[in-house]
């Protein structure tokens, strides 16, 4: 009974992202030629146009939607709450990034783009340091060694899996000053860490690993977490509730195919007072 219905939810839940998928599909299919080839084209529009050259299928587009949308916005969500938590533990970083923020935006703007983003340094710091903290995925991705090999006097058989601390990497005292504390400075200029990037040329920095199997959604991650947080400091003041302004932020956290906080981050947000 328990399977059947699960398997009858699971049809369900497989129909919906197929009609979802089908009509974005559609809608980009459908547009002029000029359109799917101009400025404002998208990542699905790529992918049609290479549909003839690749010999892609529908089911291999929506496959690779389906990626964008699972892996994408899952962690893209637990580095921006990560950043909100820690913003809010640290009120004067806080304080520091919306003045950034709103200093750099036109007078009026409403809603903070991709494009306005290039002069704000501490920004980009933060969710550095964020990552560097909260890695979603702090073991990476399991490799296997494919000969035998010798590392540092360690002999490594092959067909070893091996599996990369990322968490231990990116807080060892050793290498980082402060190593438990949230220090977005590091990733200034003039930091300690100001010249390291996501990009997996840093080995004791690696939030989307390295090498052939790095991350390939680096720069979508980036772009989506940097727009949501610019607009968070943008717009709001942030408060705990009233409830929770004695008890703090509670950092548990839950293990899975990502490392998330077992409990979701309630916040008020309160109107700047200009």
């Amino acid at each position: 009974m328990v399977k059947r219905m699960v398997c009858a939810r699971a049809h369900k839940v497989n129909k919906m992202w197929d009609d979802l998928l089908e009509k974005l599909i559609d809608g980009h299919a459908n547009k002029p030629a000029s359109e799917r080839h101009g400025d404002e084209s998208d990542f699905i529009d790529v992918l049609l146009s290479l549909q003839h050259e690749y010999k892609l299928t529908r089911d291999h587009v929506k496959a690779q939607l389906v990626d964008m949308f699972q892996a994408g916005t899952d962690t893209s969500f637990i580095v921006l709450e990560y950043a909100m938590v820690e913003l809010m533990q640290n009120p004067h970083l806080m304080t520091k990034l919306q003045a950034e923020v709103r200093t750099a935006m036109p007078k009026g703007k409403e809603i903070v783009t991709e494009d306005d983003l290039s002069g704000i340094a501490y920004l980009k710091a933060v969710i550095k340091e964020t990552l560097r903290l909260h890695a979603p995925a702090p073991l990476l991705v399991p490799h296997l060694s494919m000969a035998d090999c010798d590392i540092e006097g360690y002999t490594i058989p092959s067909g070893t899996r091996a599996i990369v601390n990322g968490w231990a990497l990116a807080r060892d005292p050793s290498y980082w000053e402060s190593a438990e504390e949230f220090m977005p400075e590091r990733f200034m200029e003039g930091g300690s860490a100001a010249d390291m990037d996501y990009k997996g040329n840093d080995f004791l920095y690696l939030p989307f690993g390295t090498g052939r199997r790095i991350c390939p959604g680096i720069n979508f991650a980036i772009a989506t977490i940097e727009v949501m947080l610019a607009n968070l400091m943008y717009h709001f003041n942030w408060e705990l509730p009233s409830g929770l302004t004695g008890r703090g932020i509670d950092m548990t956290e839950s293990f899975g195919v990502t490392v998330h906080r077992t409990e979701k981050l309630l916040l008020v947000p309160v109107l700047p007072q200009d």
